[in-house]
Order: C-alpha cells, then sequence, then structure tokens
C-alpha cells in the first residue's frame, strides 16, 4: 500500500496570516470563514498528477498497490480560536467545519476520478488525552465526516479516519458514528491498544497500525522492536482486517537499523524470504 499526498499546492491557495489586531476568537474565525467563502477555489489539477504518475510507473513494473490519500480537514490540533469559538459562538464554528468539508469534498472528488479509493478523513483533536469534549465532537466533526464516508461510499471507496492520541472517550463516534471503514494514526503511546480495539470493533472497522513510531521505532533497541513487531501482529491477526503499519510516520529518528528489524520480524512472521539489501 501506498500513502501518497497531492503535491503542494501554490501559497495563493493558501489560507493567509490573517490580521491579528483582534483579541476576539470568535472575530478571527469569522475573518478566517469570510477569507475562505470569498477566496478558496479546489486545489490545482497539477496537483494530482503524481497520483497519474505512479499509476504509470506501477503498471509499466506490473504492480498494482492500493493508493490511500488524505482529505483531513476536520481537525482542531492547536487551532485555539477554533475551540473558543465551538463554546462562544457555535454557529460560527458550525460554519468552519461546513466550509472544511466542502475543502475536503473536493479533494475526494479528485481521487475517486483517479480511481483511487482509499481516502483518510478527520484530522486531530487529542493528545494524551481528548482537546475537546465527546460532546463537542459529535456535534461538530462528526456529522461533517459522517458526510464525507457517505460520498466515498456512494462511488464504491473506504473511508479511513485519522487522528492521534487518546480516543476512547469518543471511540464510538469516532469509528461507529462517522460511518468510517478503517481507523489510522492509532496511538499506542496514547493508550488506544490494538487488541481491545479489534475485540471490539473488528468486525466493521479495519485498523492501520499501531507499531509506536515516536517512541519505540524511535529509541528502543532492535530487539525490543523485534518483539514489539510481533506483539502488534498477534494483537492483529484475524477477528477482522488489520494492515500493519507505523502509527503515524517514519521520520528521521528511526534509526536504519530499528525499522530493518522491524521488516525483518514482519516477514518471519508470515515466514517470508528474508530481506535482500543491495
Amino acid at each position: 500500500m501506498l500513502y501518497v499526498r497531492p503535491a503542494p499546492v501554490a501559497a495563493s491557495h493558501t489560507l493567509p496570516v490573517l490580521s491579528l489586531d483582534s483579541d476576539d476568537p470568535v472575530d478571527r474565525m469569522q475573518r478566517r470563514n469570510a477569507w475562505m467563502e470569498e477566496h478558496w477555489t479546489p486545489p490545482p489539477q497539477a496537483s494530482f498528477a503524481i497520483y497519474t504518475c505512479l499509476h504509470e510507473d506501477m503498471a509499466r513494473r506490473g504492480l498494482d498497490l492500493p493508493i490511500l490519500a488524505p482529505a483531513y480537514a476536520h481537525g482542531v490540533w492547536t487551532d485555539v480560536d477554533l475551540m473558543q469559538t465551538m463554546l462562544l459562538e457555535p454557529a460560527v464554528a458550525h460554519r468552519h467545519f461546513a466550509l472544511a468539508t466542502l475543502s475536503a469534498q473536493a479533494l475526494i472528488d479528485a481521487y475517486l476520478s483517479l480511481g483511487i479509493k482509499m481516502i483518510g478523513v478527520g484530522g486531530d483533536f487529542a493528545g494524551t488525552r481528548p482537546l475537546i469534549s465527546p460532546a463537542l465532537y459529535r456535534a461538530f466533526i462528526m456529522p461533517e465526516v459522517r458526510q464525507l464516508s457517505r460520498r466515498i461510499h456512494c462511488a464504491g471507496g473506504w473511508a479511513i479516519n485519522a487522528s492521534d492520541g487518546d480516543l476512547w472517550p469518543m471511540i464510538d463516534d469516532f469509528l461507529c458514528g462517522c460511518e468510517v471503514d478503517g481507523y489510522l494514526e492509532i496511538d499506542m503511546y496514547a493508550g488506544m491498544e490494538l487488541a481491545p480495539l479489534k475485540s471490539a470493533y473488528g468486525e466493521r472497522v479495519t485498523f492501520f497500525g499501531n507499531m509506536d513510531c515516536g517512541n519505540t521505532l524511535s529509541f528502543a533497541t532492535a530487539d525490543e522492536v523485534r518483539a514489539a513487531t510481533l506483539a502488534c501482529l498477534q494483537s492483529g491477526f484475524g477477528h477482522g482486517g488489520h494492515i500493519f503499519c507505523a502509527s503515524n510516520a517514519i521520520g528521521a529518528s528511526i534509526p536504519l537499523s530499528n525499522y530493518l528489524a522491524m521488516l525483518e520480524a514482519y516477514r518471519d512472521f508470515f515466514a517470508l524470504p528474508r530481506l535482500r539489501i543491495h
């Protein structure tokens, strides 16, 4: 499987840094909404050229790997103005999320037209504990993500909800309320363990992960990485779908020796041939 983002858009397409001469978070959110309503346009077609190139290259190599593409637009991570506005002036916050849905729909429609069926939705709203209450998630975010899921389902695709952090307080809304098919960025460090997730939701949700990249892969020994890989595979095996991957990303903090230890443990688990590094 390949996880591939569109090419970065031109600076003129992104939300500018709006004037901070107001101390009112609601006023700042209203300005952001107004800018989006006036200036937003769909991403340029050139942003999606990478997917065409990948499909062409896979055809030359005789490969047919599924692609997961992101349409994350409904997170609240570090957006203090938005979180305050959700409490102070709900209508303004609802407008923000509705505009986010329109933006995500443009990405989704572009992906679907390119034959990409797995699409990431949602966005970060938690760390070691949720940044908003379950009630706020249910009121503001869940209906918007569910709308995207239904759009994807109508085209025969799969919606993959994503957020780091502790999602236990709203896990049922996150998975069932949003009507998604998968869960990405499962954050073991925040307490999101794969085995209980599989037990509760494995019949209807495919889990992506949850090999801890921020701690285990980055700082453990190769033997510890191997043991963690095998434990993750055991937790994900059976009772529904599991796609083994890092909890978030393979970054510069991860030593090559740990990455290779993970790959070798995976291949040993499934009795695959050892890697040959040229």
